[in-house]
């Protein structure tokens, strides 16, 4: 079952999806890859920063896990702030309200920006966390430009 907040957004924001069950105990990328046989391309993670300014300010970003998060110069220069660092798990469970490994890009703070790797949209699908340990979202990557404060960018390099 999605988090409740969670489902509101994709349905506010019109979204076509497909819930998948999971077990909480594979929930991070590399157990449920491997146990759902899912191929990491698909599998996407959200990844909070924090840019250190005073008040902090957040980016929700979303790679995929072949993917690792540029942030010292893509994110940097995107959002034109150079102190930067990765929330850590138990900042992005209380600003996000989700669990740690079913974190998502959706019901988010509505000021966050948001930025979607584009190797993403090349996808047939993607799974996104489901705000919770026990689901997860399968979900056309266009769908995901429904998504507010989205924006599509070269945000990842290779790993």
């Amino acid at each position: 079952m999605l988090d409740e907040k969670v489902k509101a957004a994709l349905d506010a924001n019109g979204m076509t999806y497909e819930v998948l069950a999971c077990d909480p105990l594979l929930a991070d990328t590399a157990e449920f890859c491997a146990h759902y046989g899912i191929p990491p391309e698909n599998a996407c993670n959200t990844i909070v920063v924090v840019a250190k300014t005073t008040p902090k300010q957040y980016v929700a970003c979303l790679v995929n896990a072949t993917t690792k998060l540029d942030v010292n110069h893509k994110i940097s220069k995107l959002i034109g702030i150079k102190r930067l660092s990765f929330a850590s798990s138990e900042e992005t469970a209380e600003l996000t309200d989700q669990m740690i490994g079913g974190v998502t890009l959706l019901a988010l703070p509505t000021d966050w920006p948001v930025y979607i790797d584009e190797r993403i949209l090349s996808l047939d699908y993607a799974i996104l966390g489901g705000g919770n340990r026990s689901s997860k979202i399968k979900i056309a990557p266009d769908e995901l430009r429904k998504i507010p404060n989205a924006q599509v960018a070269d945000i990842g390099v290779p790993r």
